[in-house]
C-alpha cells in the first residue's frame, strides 16, 4: 500500500515554505521560495496576492499521493475587485501590489479613533484596536484610496482564507481569522453597530459579502476540495481535502502546544493545557494560551473562541518586532561583517567566550536596551511607543556588538515576562513555555527565556511546528481523522485532565534540550 501524505503550506513574512507529513506527523520533506516584500513609505508595507500563490505552487511540487492540503498565513489583507483580481493598495497604483501586510502600521490614527469609540467588540482586542488587525486597515483605505481602491473592491480577505479560495474557489472564511483580526463573535457573527460606528457601514451590503458571511472552524473541510485549476496549479489530484486555515501562529500554537512531555517531571504534566502557552518566534513573536473559560486580559489580543483549539478560548499577546529587530540592531552595527555564513552562531560562542565561564546574562549589566522600535503590541498595547538603547559608548568593537545582541535578546525576553505577568494577573496559570518558529533554532535566545520567566521552556522534536500544524489541517479535511478537538477526562485525582487530541501524536520534546533549560532555570533561580 502507498504510503499517505499531508502537505502543510506556510505564508510567512519573507517566504512560502511547504512540508510533506507522514501520517505519524514527521516531516519528509520541505522546500522554500522568497516572496518580495515593498515599503513605498514609512511604515507602509505591501505584498502581492499574484506572487504569493506562484511560490505555493513552486513548493507544492511534491509528487507523492497526498491525501489533505492545509494552509496558514500572516493575518495579511488581500484585496481583489469583483472579478477577483487585484486592486491596488498604494498610492502608486501597481495593481499586483494588493496586499497590505500584517505589520504594516499605516492606520494607527484610524487604529486610535477606533479605540476612542469604546464600542464593545474592543473586548475582544484586550480594549485596545491595533493597527495590525483589519479594520483601521479598511477604514484607512477608504479614507486615502477610495477611487482606485476603496470603490473598486468586492472582496477583502486575510491572506490565509485567500488561499483557501484560490485552492478551492469558495469563499468560506475561517474562523480563526475572522474572529481574530476582524472583530467577528460566534455564534452572534458581524456586530453591525461596530462596522456603522467606525464608517464602514457599506460593508455591511449583500449580508457582509465583502469581508465574508460563510464561516467554519479551522481543519473543516472547505469547498469541494482543490478545484480543477488548483489542481493543475499545484500538480495535485482535483478533490484532494483542503482544511480551513489558520494564522501562522496559531498553525505553530497547534503544532507545538498538544507536545507529549510525558516523564520529563514539567509543571504542566498532568495539568489541563491551559497551563501551557506556546511561543512563535520570528520576524515577530505571538504568544497564546488558552483556557476554557474566556479570560478577559487587558492589552492583550482576545479571548477568542475556537480561533485555535476549538470550543476553547485564546488570548493572544505578541511583540511586533523580535527576528527582525535582533535583525537591525545586529547589521546596523559597525562591527558586523559584510560577508557571513551563521553570524549569530558565532556571536553566541563569541558572548561564551567573553563570560569566561560565568553567566551569559551578567555580560549585560551596564547595557540596556527597550525593545518596542516598532511599537509594543502587548501587554502596553502602544503602537507609537519607539526604541532606546542606554549604555553605548564610543567603541564599535566586536565585544560591542555581541553585548548590544545580548541585550536586544535578554529585551525580547523580558518583554515575555512582561505579557506572562499579565495574563497571570488576568487569571492564566501557566507553568511551562512551548517554543516553536525561526528563533527557537537559536539555543541562546531560547535560553534566555527560560532564565528571564523562570519558567521551563519545551521545543518540539518535529523543528517545523508551523508546517506541522499547517499539515494537520489537511490531515482533518481529509476526514482521515477526527476534527481538531479537546477532550475531558476525569482521574482518580482531584483535577481534570485536558490533553489536546491533534490527529496524530506530536513527538515529544527533545530529552537533552528540555533537561538542559531546566538546568538553567534552577542555576538561575
Amino acid at each position: 500500500m502507498a504510503e499517505l501524505f499531508y502537505v502543510g503550506v506556510d505564508v510567512g513574512t519573507a517566504s512560502v515554505r511547504a512540508a510533506l507529513v507522514t501520517r505519524e506527523g514527521l516531516l519528509k520533506s520541505t522546500a522554500e521560495e522568497p516572496i518580495s516584500i515593498w515599503e513605498p513609505e514609512s511604515d507602509h508595507y505591501v505584498q502581492s496576492s499574484t506572487q504569493i500563490w506562484e511560490r505555493c505552487c513552486t513548493v507544492l511540487k511534491v509528487g507523492h499521493r497526498v491525501r489533505g492540503v492545509g494552509f496558514d498565513a500572516t493575518c495579511s489583507l488581500v484585496v481583489l475587485d469583483q472579478n477577483f483580481q487585484p486592486v491596488p493598495v498604494t498610492k502608486e497604483g501597481d495593481t499586483q501590489r494588493n496586499v497590505v501586510m500584517w505589520m504594516d502600521h499605516r492606520a494607527a490614527e484610524q487604529a486610535a479613533r477606533i479605540t476612542d469609540s469604546g464600542h464593545r467588540v474592543l473586548s475582544s482586542v484586550g480594549g485596545v484596536m491595533s493597527p495590525e488587525m483589519q479594520p483601521p486597515k479598511l477604514l484607512w483605505l477608504k479614507e486615502n484610496l477610495k477611487e482606485t481602491c476603496w470603490n473598486k473592491a468586492a472582496h477583502f480577505l486575510d491572506l490565509p482564507d485567500f488561499l483557501s479560495w484560490k485552492a478551492t474557489g469558495s469563499l468560506t472564511r475561517s474562523l480563526c481569522t475572522l474572529v481574530c483580526k476582524w472583530t467577528y463573535s460566534p455564534p452572534e457573527g458581524w456586530d453591525p453597530s461596530f462596522w456603522t460606528s467606525i464608517g464602514l457601514e457599506d460593508l455591511l451590503e449583500n449580508n457582509f459579502s465583502k469581508i465574508g458571511n460563510e464561516t467554519c472552524a479551522p481543519g473543516s473541510p472547505v469547498g469541494c476540495g482543490l478545484s480543477q485549476e488548483a489542481a493543475t496549479d499545484l500538480d495535485l489530484d482535483p478533490g484532494t481535502a483542503v482544511g480551513a486555515s489558520l494564522i501562522d501562529a496559531h498553525a505553530g500554537g497547534l503544532g507545538v502546544i498538544g507536545a507529549d512531555v510525558k516523564g520529563f517531571q514539567l509543571p504542566c504534566e498532568n495539568q489541563p493545557i491551559s497551563s501551557r502557552m506556546a511561543m512563535i518566534c520570528g520576524t515577530s513573536t505571538c504568544h497564546m494560551a488558552i483556557s476554557e473559560q474566556p479570560v478577559f486580559v487587558p492589552g492583550v489580543w482576545g479571548p477568542c473562541l475556537s480561533a485555535m483549539v476549538p470550543g476553547m478560548w485564546l488570548n493572544e499577546g505578541g511583540q511586533s518586532a523580535t527576528g527582525r529587530l535582533i535583525d537591525h540592531m545586529v547589521k546596523g552595527h559597525a562591527a558586523f561583517p559584510s560577508t557571513c555564513g551563521n553570524f549569530y552562531t558565532y556571536l553566541n560562542s563569541h558572548l561564551s567566550l567573553m563570560a569566561n565561564s560565568h553567566p551569559v546574562d551578567l555580560l549585560g549589566t551596564n547595557l540596556h536596551l527597550w525593545p518596542d522600535f516598532h511599537g509594543n503590541r502587548s501587554p502596553l498595547a502602544d503602537p507609537t511607543l519607539k526604541g532606546m538603547v542606554v549604555g553605548l559608548s564610543l567603541s564599535q568593537t566586536l565585544d560591542d556588538l555581541a553585548l548590544l545582541y545580548l541585550a536586544t535578546i535578554q529585551a525580547l525576553a523580558l518583554g515575555t515576562l512582561h505579557i506572562l505577568e499579565a495574563m497571570k494577573g488576568a487569571g492564566h496559570d501557566i507553568r511551562t513555555l512551548f517554543l516553536c518558529g525561526g528563533l527557537s533554532k537559536n539555543p541562546l535566545f531560547v535560553q534566555i527565556q527560560a532564565n528571564a520567566t523562570g519558567l521551563p521552556v519545551v521545543l518540539p522534536d518535529q523543528m517545523e511546528a508551523v508546517l506541522v500544524g499547517a499539515a494537520v489541517l489537511g490531515a482533518c479535511a481529509s476526514q482521515d481523522y477526527k476534527n481538531i478537538q479537546v477532550h475531558t477526562h476525569t482521574h482518580t485525582h482531584t483535577h481534570t485532565d485536558l490533553f489536546l487530541e491533534i490527529c496524530f501524536i506530536l513527538p515529544r520534546a527533545r530529552d537533552n534540550l528540555c533537561m538542559k533549560l531546566l538546568l538553567v532555570i534552577k542555576v538561575c533561580t
